[in-house]
């Protein structure tokens, strides 16, 4: 199966965005164009089990996305991954590192982290609520938990639609079809050579304030910003600065000034 996705540009470089988990690909709608416009041919997609993509066969993310990579013909790409799409990207380069040329990464999860004992309360918390069958509850309790004070009505608004479209699609799912996650040690996130962006914000919860450090350190070249407005959305929270923040990142990354193994810390 074929992600859905949209295209835009024609630039030599490509990016590819990933979403959260509690998104689709719309929620690049602020950064999409802007990239575009600035000579990047860019690429959004919908992972399995969001927006329009089904949960249709056994799959990695990052396969997925590699697959669709080859479909458009694009050998290597810079790949920017919000939350979860960011531990999607941080898999694509340990997998396939000649594919990545270099990495944003916003609020990113990260491979084989355990969570802390807030967010495993607020894990079963959620269970609960699905197992209740109250998926209202459970839609704002992440509508509540990932945005920060600086999203707007139309933001959580497009949150609460696009996670109760990832609750449908996957909890109809056989569980033969659930994701599998590939084997990830810190060995091979410390031999991504890419240049790398971590970005993590002042309102986030302490686990990806955490995982920033442990990023900032493990990638070789990693430049970690600290955005001081943010929740754990920054793309969703403030549109236009964030797309300021990539187009600045992507411009460095791509003229060399950001060279793969030299640190930008």
């Amino acid at each position: 199966m074929t992600l859905s996705h949209d295209l835009a540009g024609a630039g030599s470089s490509t990016v590819v965005l990933l979403h959260s988990g509690v998104c689709d690909r719309r929620m690049w709608d602020g950064q999409f164009h802007a990239l575009a416009g600035a000579g990047h041919r860019v690429v959004r997609c919908d992972l399995r089990g969001f927006g329009d993509s089904p949960v249709d066969a056994p799959h990695t993310h990052a396969e997925d996305v590699r697959e669709l990579l080859d479909r458009l013909g694009v050998e290597r790409a810079a790949v920017v991954g919000s939350s979860f799409g960011g531990r999607v990207a941080l898999e694509l380069a340990a997998r396939h590192p000649g594919r990545v040329s270099a990495l944003a990464l916003l609020g990113s999860a990260l491979p084989g982290t355990a969570p802390s004992e807030e967010l495993r309360a607020w894990g079963a918390r959620e269970d609960a609520l699905i197992e209740a069958g109250d998926l209202d509850a459970a839609v704002e309790l992440n509508v509540d938990t990932w945005l920060g004070p600086e999203a707007s009505e139309a933001a959580r608004a497009y949150v609460r639609e696009a996670q109760r479209r990832a609750f449908d699609l996957q909890l109809a799912a056989p569980e033969e079809n659930h994701p599998v996650a590939p084997e990830v040690t810190r060995d091979d996130l410390a031999a991504i050579r890419a240049p790398a962006l971590v970005a993590v914000g002042a309102h986030d919860l302490p686990d990806f304030r955490a995982i920033a450090d442990e990023l900032g350190n493990l990638l070789p070249a990693a430049r970690r910003v600290d955005l001081d407005w943010a929740g754990h959305l920054p793309a969703l929270e403030r549109p236009d600065e964030t797309a300021r923040l990539l187009l600045s990142f992507l411009a460095q990354a791509v003229d060399g000034s950001l060279s793969p193994g030299v640190s930008a810390r």
